[in-house]
């Protein structure tokens, strides 16, 4: 397979993974350029990463040669950069979320299905090992038929974190800790457990922080198969714990502890992997995790474009967690059960 021509736009905290993983691909991938408006990030970058660096977004867009970028931009840019991507027949691998917006969300998605260019959101936790041995666990139907599903998010985020300009406010993010910081986990929940088709939910902002968004959310959940579940996110659990996601079915009970799994069903058998040391990023440091399950992901955008198939962590696989979001916030705002479209 030939090495595909790249630009990275976007050289904030989430870049980090994003480069190290480029580097890592070098046989796979080219780098034509980082680019970032800011000139400390980018002397930054370039004295930790050897990629090259631009302050030109225009060349970007109008060089024929980049076949896709990594977008990894604040969420309400996204769709703008994606609609000048789509017109410049660029394949793009999108920062999580998709937008701020379901709307925008929604439109982020038509933009490339339109173009029929490729589109993979970073959901990279869909990659670990752990979360592949689970999905693979469910599909061969071992734990029976789902009865209870839960997802806890007790993280903490410092001061500091949020001493960036406009973190944590809904005219930067979008969203507070449901569409920035739990929004990893909750994906992958709803890739093992499927959609909800209610939820009832409490959102709130702690006294801890000045930011507009929800940092504390606590909810119910109930499924179409008859299963019931719940869902806790929050980043003042200080120091920060594993993200959690317990499925008890018919058979059996996993336990998904961040990079540890652990799976005990009732013939005896038990189903243990991953290491319960292995850093999550739940913590006052949100990047101390390992960058392989954004190579894995990258790997996979790589090979949907040259297999002309679609990624795993799709557009439209992306809008599932989007509409979860939007209907636990909602239901918190009207303090009543709130149907879930099924995207």
């Amino acid at each position: 397979m030939a090495s595909k021509r790249v630009a990275v736009v976007g050289l904030g905290m989430a870049v980090a993974p994003h480069a190290q993983s480029l580097l890592d691909l070098g046989g796979r991938v080219e780098v034509v350029g980082c680019y970032s408006g800011n000139a400390e990030r980018r002397d930054a970058f370039a004295s930790r990463f050897a990629l090259p660096v631009t302050d030109d977004l225009d060349a970007v867009f109008a060089d024929d040669s980049i076949e896709a970028l990594l977008l990894l931009t604040p969420p309400t840019s996204h769709l703008d950069l994606v609609q000048r991507a789509a017109a410049a027949g660029k394949h793009v691998l999108l920062e999580k979320p998709l937008e701020a917006t379901p709307e925008r969300s929604r439109a982020v998605v038509d933009v490339m299905e339109r173009a029929g260019l490729t589109l993979a959101v970073m959901f990279q936790h869909r990659f670990r090992p752990v979360a592949q041995r689970l999905a693979a666990i469910l599909a061969e139907g071992r734990l029976g038929r789902l009865l209870m599903a839960s997802a806890s998010i007790h993280w903490w985020r410092p001061d500091s974190y949020f001493a960036q300009a406009g973190r944590g406010m809904k005219a930067r993010d979008g969203g507070g800790v449901l569409l920035t910081q739990g929004i990893h986990t909750l994906d992958l929940f709803v890739s093992l457990a499927g959609l909800p088709q209610e939820v009832s939910a409490y959102a709130v902002t702690s006294p801890l922080r000045r930011i507009d968004t929800e940092d504390i959310v606590s909810a119910c959940a109930r499924y179409p198969g008859g299963a019931i579940g719940a869902i806790e996110a929050t980043t003042v659990a200080y120091p920060g714990l594993p993200e959690t996601i317990v499925l008890a079915g018919e058979h059996g009970t996993a336990r998904l502890a961040s990079n540890h799994l652990l799976v005990s069903l009732k013939d005896g058998t038990t189903i243990e992997d991953g290491s319960a040391d292995a850093g999550g990023g739940g913590g006052a440091d949100p990047m101390a995790f390992s960058h392989e399950p954004h190579k894995a992901l990258i790997t996979d955008f790589l090979d949907a474009i040259d297999q002309r198939r679609p990624p795993v962590t799709t557009g439209r696989e992306a809008l599932k967690v989007h509409v979860l979001i939007d209907a636990l916030l909602r239901a918190a705002e009207c303090g009543r059960p709130t149907a879930v479209p099924q995207a």
